[in-house]
């Protein structure tokens, strides 16, 4: 199977005097691993490697929020024990906004699909994909409304499970460039999968990105994601995707190689672009962006 989250890249420039900028005369680069990828952060500020340093380990601990990999999170928590006390901020606010968008599209958008993924996962390894009785199986796990949500606590079902990897990137990224705005950077471009812009560039220009489908969007103040239903696939062939649709258990058609949606947070056209995968038709996806404020369906291809 293949990824489509392979590199997390941030770019980002202050407003200082030009005195200031004079003494740091190269941006400064940093390179890790963050969101399970290889990550870089280019920076150009007086301050920039303490900056970079506060930056890691946020990302640091928000995966400690939402990774399905660390079995420390408070997500793999969840999924192990069906249920948390004292939930973490960030993982409410990111599934009040599942929950908005789960509403809007109809049930498409659906964290808990992630029993279902993993069934489609495994018979992947065994080279496969799987039988009726197991996709309804796995299905019969699934439902957002048997997720219940509380300040305090969170609970759901025995052998449920959740995935925020349609939202999870995008809040990351929302929450990365509100804190380098807060550091008094203004022209800063983050990429974690979907992209999130705070300004334009250094030059005074929009951000230019070009969609890996076709075309291109000038991206300024605001953030957009590209879901591809191929992008991630469970077989050889690379004819059956990654986004399942939770209503029958199937992977979503392809009737797109990419939609590609902007918003005024990256978390939102993250969820967004996840849905319109499953739907039918151009006019439906529309619909869908329209439920929302500032949103655009950008491409699709």
């Amino acid at each position: 199977m293949l990824t489509r989250r392979r590199f997390l890249a941030i770019s980002a420039a202050c407003a200082a005097s030009p005195a200031a900028l004079r003494a740091q005369t190269q941006p400064f680069v940093w390179t890790g691993v963050a969101l399970g990828a290889r990550a870089s952060l280019r920076l150009t500020h007086p301050e920039a490697p303490a900056i970079a340093a506060r930056v890691a380990a946020e990302i640091d601990r928000l995966e400690g929020v939402f990774s399905l990999y660390r079995t420390d999170s408070a997500l793999m928590e969840l999924n192990r024990s069906g249920r948390l006390d004292a939930p973490p901020f960030e993982l409410l606010e990111c599934l009040s906004l599942a929950g908005s968008v789960h509403r809007a599209s109809g049930g498409l958008f659906d964290p808990t699909v992630q029993p279902l993924w993993a069934a489609y996962a495994e018979a992947a390894v065994q080279g496969r994909l799987p039988d009726a009785a197991t996709r309804d199986a796995a299905r019969r796990l699934t439902g957002w409304d048997r997720l219940r949500i509380a300040p305090d606590h969170l609970r759901m079902d025995p052998g449920m499970g959740l995935t925020l990897n349609g939202i999870a990137q995008g809040y990351i990224a929302d929450r990365v460039a509100t804190m380098l705005q807060a550091d008094g950077l203004t022209d800063i471009l983050i990429d974690t999968g979907e992209l999130r812009a705070l300004g334009g560039r250094a030059d005074g220009d929009a951000w230019p990105v070009r969609l890996a489908q076709g075309g291109a969007v000038a991206l300024r103040g605001r953030a957009l994601a590209t879901s591809a239903p191929l992008g991630t696939t469970f077989d050889a062939a690379g004819r059956v995707g990654h986004i399942l649709n939770p209503l029958t258990g199937l992977a979503g058609a392809a009737q797109w190689r990419g939609v590609s949606i902007s918003a005024p947070s990256a978390a939102l056209a993250d969820a967004l672009s996840t849905a319109a995968c499953l739907m039918e038709g151009a006019a439906s996806v529309q619909a869908l962006c329209a439920r929302f404020a500032d949103v655009r369906l950008e491409a699709l291809v």
